[in-house]
């Protein structure tokens, strides 16, 4: 873990123009930053910028957070990942808290692999442009390919000289270490010495979502019977080959603005399409999909169009892991390149306009596809079809989340028409590899349980806290809301000379007593446990708190809206001196003028005026309390009507009391109650 040391520098020197203002053209508006969105396609700008909250909303898609929410969601990044990134940029050095002695040296290796791949690309590079060997060899190979040298560069594709040790001897001749540069799969040991790994090869470098290098793909030039086509890197700290797919640092906004993503197989085939301008493209290095695989796709999106060589083999690695992208609920499509080809050389002999038609017009869904490939191969053997059926009956039952119940019946029917099986007994049989999943699931997790989180793990995934489910979480708690937007707000200002304002809005609310939303609970608890540690509990601790419920909550509440008051108007007409029709024209220019990004300028201007911080706290409070006075009222009431003889006394005497303090409130906060 971060040390807490190291989050307060990181936290300390963050400035959100400057973050935010790398990936989004941002123009000054008052006090305000505007910009076209990042996270959702628009021509007018809606995502503003608040430097001295630290914040940003749009307000088109309604995306919100923190400078840290921000990398995570732009670069799709963990929490942990994205404070690195920041401490990367401003040059703070990263502290970890205590960690065992093996997990530390993993961490060392891991850092120390970093380094020399990044010497290992530079050198390949260097080795094709600067040397007369690279460049008689090398690039003349890539140009011949078709490849021009803004792309080679863009990929950091460089080139492995024939010579045994070119490598090996400027690498100890840099002092890199030798069992290090054997556990990257840059040497290897032959007859006692240390020879280069790659020789003769064009180099791919693989790099992780942040950009840094993590591994290689290198490719034989010559053709050599006896030495394999690719060598890759071995997995090690870095390189886990289920868990990459080239290219993704390169394709991840791109994927993301086309929300889709073309899978390929090979590395040419990654750099000729971007090449042709079509970046939303990784390749899965010719192996079979895995689940991390499909993971990292369904980051970005959870369209997932396939395409391979049109051959009996490409249509076999394409079938690979389709199960699995369904349990992923990714949409799945298929296109088979004709004629031999392969994306490389059918993209350089269309061109990229035809491609891309070519792609959108020969999409096939990969579950019907399946279907009449395995029908083709069953021919009229009526064992071969019956176990095609069980087998897309199998399929299909994979697509299970509740979302996703649609589609699946859509899919049991055109199945079964074209199995030509009944409907009814195919979905019979389809439910039963459901149970059949469920009955070895429960085994493992009792029923609820499982349900329960996988349920969560998916509205987690889907929501991701968003302002929406915020919306949805507070449409009734608007009171419960108010208190959380006044601690974070005014919290660590003063009640008095004895007491903060949070100690005083904590005095008067027993969460337990008139709280009832589950997330303002949990603020209020992390608020009272930051008093207890003595820590200043400012907007920022909260804006950038671990816990996304905390953060995204904070955020939300730091975008309160705010209205024209009849009140207000008299407090500024009497401030001001304004003649009456004077004023009330300047006012009324004044709110006609106002955009979401100059809120701010608005309640500074009013807090010029008159400091209503205690006013407000206590409306607050008093508003809250009214709830539930009138709440227990209700229940009161409904009690009355049901009680026996003997209880109407009690009943009754508590309604009087009850209504007492509802006049009470009332008259504070200026409200009438009909008796």
């Amino acid at each position: 873990m971060i040390s807490p040391n190291t989050i307060q520098q990181i936290l300390s020197r963050i400035d959100i123009i400057d973050v935010v203002g790398n990936f989004v053209k941002l123009k000054r508006r008052g006090s305000n930053y505007l910009g076209n969105c990042p996270f959702h396609h628009e021509k007018t700008p809606s995502f503003t910028v608040s430097p001295s909250k630290e914040i940003f909303k749009c307000f088109g898609c309604g995306k919100s957070g923190n400078t840290i929410s921000f990398i995570m969601e732009h670069e799709k990044l963990s929490y942990v990942e994205a404070l690195k990134w920041l401490a990367n940029r401003y040059n703070v050095e990263v502290e970890e808290t205590e960690t065992s002695p093996e997990k530390k040296l993993a961490q060392q290796t891991s850092e120390s692999l970093f380094i020399i791949n990044q010497f290992a690309q530079q050198f390949y590079s260097h080795q094709l442009f600067e040397t007369d060997e690279g460049r008689n060899i090398g690039l003349e190979y890539l140009k011949e390919r078709g490849f021009n040298e803004d792309t080679i560069r863009k990929f950091g594709i460089g080139y492995a000289p024939e010579k045994r040790d070119v490598f090996v001897k400027e690498a100890l001749h840099q002092q890199y270490n030798p069992e290090l540069l054997q556990k990257a799969g840059l040497a290897v040991e032959r007859q006692g010495q240390l020879v280069d790994n790659y020789r003769d090869r064009i180099v791919f470098p693989i790099h992780n979502n942040s950009g840094k290098v993590i591994g290689f793909g290198a490719r034989l030039i010559k053709n050599n019977e006896k030495a394999p086509k690719y060598i890759n890197t071995p997995e090690n700290e870095l390189y886990v080959k289920s868990k990459i797919l080239y290219g993704t640092y390169f394709a991840r906004h791109a994927i993301d603005k086309a929300d889709e993503c073309l899978l390929v197989e090979g590395y040419t085939d990654v750099t000729s399409l971007h090449q042709a301008g079509i970046e939303n493209v990784v390749a899965s290095g010719g192996t079979s999909l895995t689940q991390d695989q499909l993971r990292l796709i369904k980051k970005y999106t959870r369209n997932l169009t396939i395409i391979y060589d049109g051959d009996a083999a490409g249509v076999k690695a394409a079938m690979r892991g389709l199960d699995m992208a369904l349990e992923e609920s990714l949409n799945v499509k298929l296109v088979l390149i004709p004629d031999k080809e392969d994306p490389d050389s059918y993209v350089k002999k269309v061109g990229a306009t035809a491609f891309r038609n070519f792609i959108l017009h020969n999409k096939k869904d990969f579950i019907l596809f399946q279907i009449e490939v395995s029908l083709k191969d069953a021919g009229t053997d009526a064992n071969k079809k019956a176990a095609v059926v069980n087998q897309i009956a199998e399929t299909l039952s994979k697509i299970d989340k509740t979302e996703d119940f649609t589609r699946q019946q859509d899919y049991i029917r055109q199945s079964s028409e074209l199995l030509h099986v009944d409907e009814t007994g195919f979905t019979n049989l389809v439910n039963k590899f459901i149970r059949n999943r469920i009955s070895i699931t429960e085994n493992k997790i009792p029923f609820d349980e499982a349900r329960s989180i996988e349920e969560n793990a998916r509205q987690a995934a889907e929501n991701n806290y968003s302002d929406q489910t915020f919306n949805l979480l507070f449409k009734d708690d608007l009171q419960e809301r108010e208190i959380a937007r006044i601690l974070l707000e005014h919290g660590y200002k003063k009640w008095d000379d004895s007491q903060l304002i949070a100690q005083h809005v904590l005095t008067e609310i027993p969460e337990e007593d008139l709280i009832d939303n589950e997330v303002i609970v949990k603020f209020i608890h992390t608020y009272k446990d930051v008093l207890a540690d003595q820590i200043k509990p400012d907007k920022n601790y909260f804006l950038y708190h671990p816990d996304p419920v905390i953060s995204t909550l904070a955020v939300s509440l730091a975008y309160f809206p705010y209205e024209e008051s009849p009140h207000w108007k008299r407090e500024l007409s009497q401030s001001t001196g304004y003649q009456k029709s004077l004023f009330e024209q300047d006012y009324k220019d004044f709110i006609n003028s106002l955009r979401p990004e100059n809120e701010e300028d608005l309640m500074s201007f009013l807090n010029m005026q008159k400091d209503t911080t205690n006013e407000e706290v206590e409306s607050a409070i008093n508003y809250l309390k009214l709830r539930k006075v009138k709440r227990l009222l209700l229940e009161n009431q409904q009690d009355l009507e049901k009680a026996s003889s003997g209880e109407q006394q009690t009943l009754f005497l508590t309604h009087v009391h009850l209504k007492q303090m509802e006049i009470e409130l009332s008259r504070k906060l200026g409200s009438v109650v009909i008796k």
